[in-house]
């Protein structure tokens, strides 16, 4: 239901005032307590609008930051694929714990056993995978984000390959 009380003269000389001071239609509706289609109506009355352009610019500028953000993150998410890819290479320390006597022990393998291979290629997939779907939710895909992207499948192609190959050779009985 619409409020139906009257505004005053002097309320309404105050909304063209800061009208005039050039405040946004929702920056005089906080100053005045005063609904934005009321602070709308009352400079309408008076011959007066507001200017669109800078409402339009601010958004267009707060999607390119957007944009950006996206772009960071996603670059985060490619260099949490790539950690997780690294685990993959070279020598990995393992621990153990438990047991019935509780005991803990330590071992350093030459590579990462197959269980923590195929996590770390999950691990790098999904973040692969949401890296790759901020990126394409930026307007402004650049270029640098794209060629990350294919540095990184091209990555993912190698250790998929390789990590089949060790596989074969693990169920390959002879």
């Amino acid at each position: 239901m619409a409020n139906t009380t009257p505004i005053s003269d002097d309320v309404k000389a105050e909304v063209l005032r800061l009208h005039a001071d050039g405040l946004s239609r929702n920056a005089i509706s906080r100053q005045t307590g005063l609904s934005g289609s009321t602070v709308t109506r009352i400079v309408a009355a008076s011959g007066g609008a507001f200017d669109r352009a800078k409402t339009k610019r601010a958004l267009e500028a707060r999607q390119v930051d957007m944009a950006a953000e996206r772009l960071a993150l996603g670059a985060e998410m490619m260099e949490a694929a790539r950690e997780a890819l690294r685990e993959l290479k070279g020598p990995v320390l393992v621990h153990n714990f438990g047991g019935k006597d509780n005991t803990f022990a330590t071992a350093t393998l030459d590579k990462a056993p197959m269980a923590m291979r195929r996590e770390a290629l999950t691990a790098a997939g999904i973040a692969f995978d949401k890296a790759t779907r901020i990126v394409e939710r930026a307007s402004t895909g650049t270029e640098e984000a794209l060629g990350m992207l294919d540095q990184l499948a091209a990555g993912f192609k190698a250790a998929a390959a390789q990590y089949r190959a060790e596989e074969t050779l693990a169920d390959d009985p002879e």
